[in-house]
């Protein structure tokens, strides 16, 4: 079928190739030219093209002379010359595609011809990568090329002052992690001054490792919180609780990781906690506290999910291999392991403000990508994004070895096996790759191989700092290494003398990832740039990815035949098996970040409204009168209409409306039920706007222009970011229980549209009316002064939250018992903190 469509329609990748090669012709024929200039006449360049583009040529004409000047400037400074298939890929992003360029081939090096054409515009160029190394790795040397060519280069890291986060933002090419950009975002729309902000308008962005952080990162939010005092004795008594069942007790979900009690564990539940209906809807927060610690107990392993160190938990990032330092899990699931583990408690937050990196990548104006592996993932980047995979061709073609998977029936025959290998390959000198999905496996064939005697290095999370020294050697004769997915992103492995001969380095799978793109990382370690290389994987049927997807028949077959632990089968047809797991699981990863995405697009309009609002009122040097008077008319005629809605005007409710406006608008003594008496609606409204123009113009005279005008923005500020800040948690709270509604045959998503849609007007309505309130009636104080309603905020990414620790000073203002915990935050006991001298 596939040779059916692409006789029909061509080969889509081909054709754009083709397409790019004519352009390529063209830069190589400008060579010789170039080549002649003078350094200072290239550095020329620069002007020349900013002029022809502000006299009305387009990026796109000056493509083929500017990518040839880059060329040109790469040779001189970085004594790299771009080959054709980078000047491929480098247009491939400037069309605002993903350039899918095999490992060794250059990306870095590709995408400074594209960052510099863009940045001719004057409106900024954005290059995301997934880590500060690489980030900083890369302004330093691609940095003195763009500024040899004229160009300013910025860095934006984490615990820059806006200062310099502005001074970042302002350069014509920004480099910084996709965390970074997002949380800046929602910054600038919480300051309360616009020389708060950093950012100028999004405009291009090409984000390195595109598929790690569209499409591995895109279900988990960027959060901005606060921390939402709550007590740590729940969770320890839920922990309490958890701890005594056994596994009749619960049940647990495999492929969903979900766990839930049985009968027999709610009666317990239900006498551990003396009350008499679990179910009972005072208890909803026992139960959710009961879950999270089951969740925590059951399908959280230390040293695969998250590891301790120092007292504290850290989070093991399930794509690389990482450790997330200063991450927490939300929803109270980090402190129900905090409880598993005897740790201390830490705060749960309140989300201020939260977006999705497919939200805030989809807001530049023109967006690209670089990866080694993002065709398995073409439909989404398509449908999401709206931008085409072009496979690169490689520079040399690719010689290495790939063969077909190894399967035994129990992980302790795979592991003896991968020992036995490494074992063999190792007394050849032929250098070694291990790839392993979790920490502990690591360190399992680790002890394998010291008993073994042979010498090997070990990253993963546990020692990531190593992790450029470790790479740098293993590509070296007799080299071992045996490392996690963090080995597969922005690392590079040369090859040591003589290795070539030996048959280039060799890469051993200890299992198949549950996506198939962090499988051809692995492999694309191997067979760089043209080397020779080998790659095997050796699998079991007890692996998560077999187990999930019906192991059992084969491993069966396997006990019928009689074959044994030392007997692997290696059959395309169990490859091809595996393959197909894999497919599904990405499937259904693929339709879960759809309807992440298509919830939190109700969010994202809500969002776009508040944040373009909130700015007006902040960048506004104009009288606020408009404003406050549209929300005076607003607030009036929703009043009115809600007590004169009966055709019967002697049903109105005119007292409640008068109760209103004196509570709200004005003083008693400004209008009363005689003055509505008789009157139409519209006129009753009418009435009552002018009277509280009268008080609105009353108040605007008790204070000069410039401190009224100052009053007015801290009022709309504060009312919008508290209001703003409720509605996020309810609409957190809506989504959370929205799906029941699929058991009375609607759909859960259009009930979610329909009802945020609702509560967003209410949210408008109550803005609206606590301004004019607190604006027609506050006490004005001349000294008021713009506050954030959340103070010591922290950024949280993926479900979990990068924390500040911020100790306050203590004041002791209640009487605190001696056993009780120290209120400064330490996690002491009173008697042993600040009680010891009382």
């Amino acid at each position: 079928m596939a040779g059916f469509l692409t006789k029909i329609f061509g080969d889509g990748n081909k054709k754009q190739l083709n397409r790019i090669q004519k352009k390529v012709d063209q830069i190589e024929a400008l060579e010789p030219q170039i080549e002649k200039l003078s350094d200072d006449e290239l550095k020329e360049k620069t002007t020349e093209f900013k002029e022809r583009f502000q006299n009305g040529e387009s990026l796109d004409d000056l493509l083929v002379e500017a990518f040839a000047v880059v060329r040109e400037a790469a040779k001189r400074v970085l004594n790299m010359r771009p080959f054709p298939v980078q000047l491929i890929g480098g247009i491939a992003i400037h069309e605002g595609n993903i350039a899918e360029m095999k490992t060794g081939e250059g990306k870095t090096l590709a995408s400074t011809l594209p960052a510099y054409l863009n940045a001719l515009e004057g409106k900024g160029v954005h290059i995301i990568t997934v880590n500060d190394y690489l980030a900083d790795r890369d302004s330093k040397q691609m940095g003195e090329l763009f500024e040899f060519l004229g160009l300013t280069v910025g860095l934006n890291t984490n615990g820059l002052s806006k200062e310099e986060k502005r001074e970042a933002y302002e350069c014509d090419i920004t480099y910084g992690t996709n965390n970074e950009f997002g949380f800046d975002y929602l910054r600038d729309n919480m300051v309360l001054y616009k020389n708060q902000m950093v950012q100028r308008k999004l405009n291009f962005a090409i984000i390195d490792e595109v598929d790690s952080i569209l499409i591995d990162e895109a279900r988990t939010p960027l959060i901005i919180s606060g921390s939402a005092k709550k007590s740590a004795t729940l969770y320890q008594q839920a922990n309490s609780f958890v701890v005594t069942l056994k596994e009749d007790d619960y049940t647990y979900d495999e492929k969903t990781k979900g766990v839930q009690l049985t009968e027999e564990g709610i009666n317990k539940a239900e006498g551990f906690f003396h009350i008499e209906n679990l179910f009972d809807l005072k208890n909803v927060s026992l139960i959710h506290h009961i879950n999270q610690a089951l969740k925590a107990h059951v399908s959280m392993h230390r040293d695969v999910d998250y590891m301790v160190q120092e007292g504290e938990v850290v989070i093991i990032d399930s794509f690389t291999g990482r450790l997330m330092k200063g991450r927490r899990y939300s929803d109270g699931l980090h402190q129900a392991i905090e409880a598993k583990e005897g740790l201390q408690i830490q705060n749960e937050s309140m989300t201020l403000a939260s977006i999705t990196f497919q939200n805030f990548f989809r807001m530049y104006n023109k967006l690209a990508g670089m990866t080694g592996t993002a065709k398995t993932e073409e439909e989404e980047f398509r449908n999401i994004y709206n931008m085409d995979v072009i496979a690169i061709p490689t520079n040399k073609p690719i010689i290495r070895d790939d063969r077909p998977d190894l399967i035994y029936k129990s992980m302790d025959g795979k592991f003896r096996a991968v020992v036995e290998d490494i074992k063999a390959r190792h007394k050849e000198g032929q250098p070694v790759l291990v790839g392993t999905v979790a920490v502990e496996t690591s360190e399992l064939i680790s002890n394998y191989l010291k008993k073994a005697g042979i010498k090997h290095d070990v990253l993963n999370a546990k020692n990531h700092f190593k992790e450029a020294e470790i790479i740098e050697h293993a590509g070296q004769k007799g080299a071992v290494t045996i490392a996690t997915n963090m080995a597969g992103r922005g690392t590079d492995i040369k090859l040591g003398e003589g290795v070539l001969e030996l048959g280039g380095l060799a890469v051993i799978g200890t299992e198949r990832h549950e996506s198939r793109r962090i499988d051809n990382q692995l492999r694309g370690r191997s067979g760089r740039q043209g080397d020779p290389g080998v790659t095997q994987f050796y699998l079991s049927m007890e692996d998560e990815l077999m187990r999930r997807f019906g192991s059992d028949n084969l491993k069966s077959m396997m006990e019928r035949l009689g074959m044994d632990d030392s007997q692997p089968i290696e059959s395309k047809m169990v490859s091809r098996a595996v393959e197909s797991a894999q497919k599904r699981v990405e499937g259904n990863n693929f339709d879960a970040r759809k309807q992440v995405l298509s919830y939190d697009d109700v969010l994202r309009e809500q969002r776009e409204i508040i944040y373009k609002q909130r700015f007006e009122i902040i960048d506004t040097t104009e009288n606020m009168r408009e404003i406050i008077e549209n929300m005076m008319k607003s607030t009036i005629d929703r009043i009115v209409s809600t007590h004169t809605q009966d055709n019967d005007e002697d049903n109105w409710d005119l007292q409640a409306i008068v109760d209103y406006a004196h509570g709200n608008l004005m003083d008693p003594e400004d209008v009363s039920i005689n003055d509505l008496k008789g009157k139409e609606s519209d006129e009753i409204s009418e009435i009552l706007l002018e009277k509280a123009k009268e008080k609105y113009n009353q108040k605007s005279e008790e204070l000069p222009p410039d401190q009224f005008q100052e009053f007015q923005k801290v009022i709309v500020l504060r009312t919008v970011d508290t209001k703003w800040m409720d509605h996020i948690d309810q609409m957190d709270q809506l989504r959370q229980g929205i799906h029941l509604r699929a058991y009375g045959q609607n759909d859960p998503l259009r009930e979610y549209q329909l009802e945020g849609f609702h509560m967003f007007e209410d949210m408008v309505a109550s803005i609206e009316e606590e301004a004019v309130k607190y604006i027609l009636k506050a006490q004005i104080r001349e000294n008021l002064q713009r506050e954030e309603v959340v103070k010591n905020t922290q950024a949280v990414s993926g479900g979990s939250e990068e924390k500040k620790k911020v100790r306050k000073p203590y004041v002791k203002k209640v009487n605190v018992g001696r056993n009780d915990p120290c209120p400064c935050g330490s996690g002491k006991k009173y008697k042993n903190c600040h009680g010891k001298n009382e």
